[in-house]
């Protein structure tokens, strides 16, 4: 995230600053007197009064209800962080804090819900993180073995030292001898390979190979590309910690939207789609309230950033909270821990 040129006068971005922070810090309305005295302008509160109209023509801030005081817009939040913000990077101290818990020892589901559970502990809202994107997990080996009722038990070795076991159904009965002869064929001519690569050349493989191909290698490599594909468990599937620090900032009234939001986690789907969206965006990318389309986070914020393995990105992870989070905190922490896990991941 790059900050821009501020577009407002200097009095009227310092005032616009210390409104805001004196919101993310409070939730409540912020009285033009406040501002006066504690900016270091050496106006009056009528002086200030006018800013905040002037302010308010622009659509950044608003007086909720019948206040005196003003709260920031959604615009003008998104104006606060584009210009206003100043972002530090986290101390070493913070850092060395987060590599000795992103440890490459972890699988990557473990890291990603240990990453999950930091971004909730440090910013006290929702951490989220997608599981690594399975066409970029790499297969070391492949074991294929008979279960009753015409099902194969897989299991994966995955990065080095991971292991996933899933079990498959099939249209019959295979006996060990054909199950171990598909694995053989796997292990020599595509460990190393991503999982989605290794499904996708043994599948161009057949429709190449096909005329020279017997029967029964072509039927075990059919079930073979089926063990690799998504398995419904987790592909795309992402892990949230921390939802019910979103309670501290919940009035009665608002308790209906954060069910809501509490809903969308569980069903997953549409905040996996928003996730998606941020896979592509360099950087730390924020959606404030509406920003993101999604109605549940209509009056959340979301701050995301990428993490890598290989050079390619496998994953998001992210923060979501209040709109009056504290961004200049939440930024380089969610930062940090996306290059952090990448660096993990990239071990195994």
């Amino acid at each position: 995230m790059t900050q821009r040129d501020d577009p407002l006068n200097e009095r009227a971005s310092m005032l616009l600053k210390l409104l805001i922070e004196r919101y993310i810090e409070s939730g409540q309305p912020v009285a033009s007197k406040t501002l006066a005295a504690e900016s270091d302008l050496n106006i009056s509160s009528a002086t200030v009064r006018n800013v905040m109209a002037d302010l308010e023509s622009h659509g950044l801030v608003v007086s909720p209800h019948t206040s005196a005081g003003k709260v920031p817009t959604p615009q003008g939040l998104r104006f606060f962080v584009d210009y206003l913000v100043s972002v530090q990077p986290l101390e070493q101290a913070a850092l060395d804090a987060l590599r000795e818990r992103l440890t490459p020892e972890l699988g990557s589901k473990e890291l990603a819900a240990t990453a999950s559970s930091l971004l909730s502990g440090i910013t006290r809202l929702a951490g989220v993180v997608t599981l690594p994107r399975r066409e970029i997990v790499t297969l070391r080996h492949v074991e294929f073995l008979p279960l009753a009722g015409q099902r194969i038990l897989v299991i994966l070795v995955l990065n080095d030292h991971e292991v996933e076991n899933r079990v498959i159904r099939t249209e019959r009965q295979y006996g060990e001898t054909e199950l171990t002869t598909a694995a053989n064929y796997i292990n020599h001519h595509f460990a190393g390979m991503s999982l989605g690569r290794v499904r996708e050349q043994i599948l161009s493989g057949m429709e190449r190979d096909k005329a020279r191909m017997d029967a029964l290698m072509s039927e075990m490599l059919t079930v073979a590309a089926s063990a690799l594909g998504p398995d419904g468990s987790n592909e795309g599937d992402y892990v949230v910690a921390g939802e019910g620090n979103l309670l501290n900032f919940v009035t009665g009234e608002d308790m209906d939207t954060v069910r809501e939001l509490f809903d969308a986690f569980g069903q997953k789907r549409d905040v996996l789609h928003l996730l998606d969206r941020c896979l592509d965006a360099e950087g730390v990318h924020l959606f404030i309230g509406e920003e993101s389309g999604y109605k549940p986070l209509g009056d959340y914020s979301l701050v995301t950033a990428p993490y890598q393995l290989d050079g390619k990105r496998a994953g998001v992870l992210g923060v979501i909270g209040p709109t009056r989070m504290a961004y200049h905190r939440v930024i380089p922490i969610v930062d940090a821990t996306a290059r952090l896990l990448g660096a993990a991941l990239r071990v195994h």
